[in-house]
């Protein structure tokens, strides 16, 4: 700084430089010795270059940071970098899909064990079941049993109904048994007429619906029929009630008497193979979400008896089983059939005459009870 002399000898600091610049415009350098006030230094800021980090440092490339992470040494050829590359990649893909490619591997023998599994819960289950029903419905012919007589109102009421459906439901609701005229099989073999002719059976049968059910997944086929446990005694029916016969007759289904004749049941239908055995010709065939099957029964107990007896069917299924099955009823006991026949020394007897309408006592047929005028 330059100084002039003052009136008093004493030199005045002149504003400005020897060049006359203000002096304040200059900055001041780092380190450089001024006035207690003067403001913090001011340092000189210098561009960024493109690709470094903010204080400086040089920032690596993403090429750079794979390869050292694949563990090549820097300068490492394109070639040698894209194998490694490749096979980091296929590691990853194998990681990645291991359970899939092991499920796949494995999917063959877990369907085999599930397939084994269920086969067995299914061959484990029941072959199949039955229900048994009374038949309900009026057939052409018919005959009524009682364990008693019936009263002079009963009587009144049969002729006063006027036809044979109104007398056949009241018998039935006043616990009357159903029995129906047994097939006359005119189309049956010889041998198996023969054998009818030469042995005492009755002439009404005792007629029930059989159901076999299943729940089985695969089919299950029923091929043969035994009677077991036969048990008979003396009827206990006193009246009898029926509506003569008005010719042959051929139900659908199958027949045998009680105990069975050689051969029985045999086919009732009047179709090819009438009087034949009807499980050398027939089967019954359930399970795999078929329908059930079934069949109507006419079982012939001996005249004047009333037995009770036992069903064994053979079956076979898809697992190359063939066996008897005893048939149970719904509390799990072996089912215990009931077949009657007409009584042979009845108290009452009682005819029923379609024309004119009236009951009329078998014994005596000119003792009829006729509607009131």
């Amino acid at each position: 700084m330059t100084t002039t002399g003052s009136s008093d000898g004493t030199q005045e600091p002149q504003p400005g430089g020897a060049d006359g610049t203000d002096e304040e415009s200059t900055p001041r350098r780092a380190g450089q010795s001024g006035d207690s006030d003067a403001g913090p230094a001011v340092v000189a800021r210098h561009p960024r270059r493109n690709g470094a980090d903010e204080d400086g440092t040089p920032r690596e490339s993403v090429a750079s940071i794979v390869t050292e992470a694949l563990g090549l040494a820097p300068g490492s050829t394109r070639r040698r970098r894209a194998v490694t590359l490749l096979v980091m990649l296929a590691i990853a893909c194998v990681a990645v899909f291991r359970d899939t490619l092991t499920g796949y591997l494995m999917i063959s023998p877990s369907v085999a064990r599930e397939n084994d599994s269920n086969a067995q819960y299914d061959a484990d289950k029941a072959p199949f079941t039955v229900s048994v029903r009374s038949e309900e419905d009026e057939p052409e012919t018919w005959a009524m049993v009682f364990d008693r007589v019936l009263t002079s109102d009963e009587k009144r009421k049969l002729v006063a109904a006027g036809d044979r459906a109104a007398a056949f439901s009241y018998l039935k609701k006043w616990g009357g048994r159903l029995l129906t005229d047994r097939a006359m099989l005119e189309h049956a073999p010889e041998r198996y007429r023969d054998q009818l002719a030469s042995s005492t059976v009755g002439r009404y049968a005792d007629v029930f619906q059989m159901n076999v059910m299943s729940t089985r997944s695969t089919a299950v086929v029923i091929n043969g029929w035994k009677v077991t446990d036969v048990a008979c005694r003396k009827s206990a029916g006193r009246t009898v009630v029926i509506l003569p016969e008005q010719g042959g007759a051929s139900y659908e289904g199958l027949q045998l008497n009680i105990p069975p004749l050689a051969g029985e049941p045999v086919l009732t239908d009047e179709t090819e193979g009438q009087g034949e055995s009807y499980f050398s010709t027939h089967y019954l065939e359930v399970g795999g979400g078929q329908p059930s099957g079934g069949v109507k029964v006419h079982a012939i107990a001996p005249p004047g008896q009333s037995c009770r007896w036992g069903i064994k069917l053979r079956y076979t299924d898809s697992y190359q089983t063939t066996r008897w099955m005893r048939l149970k009823d719904g509390n799990g006991k072996p089912l215990r059939l009931r077949t009657d026949s007409t009584p042979v020394n009845t108290r009452q007897e009682w005819v029923l005459i379609v024309a004119p309408w009236r009951l009329c006592n078998r014994a005596e047929p000119h003792t009829c009870v006729r509607a009131t005028p």
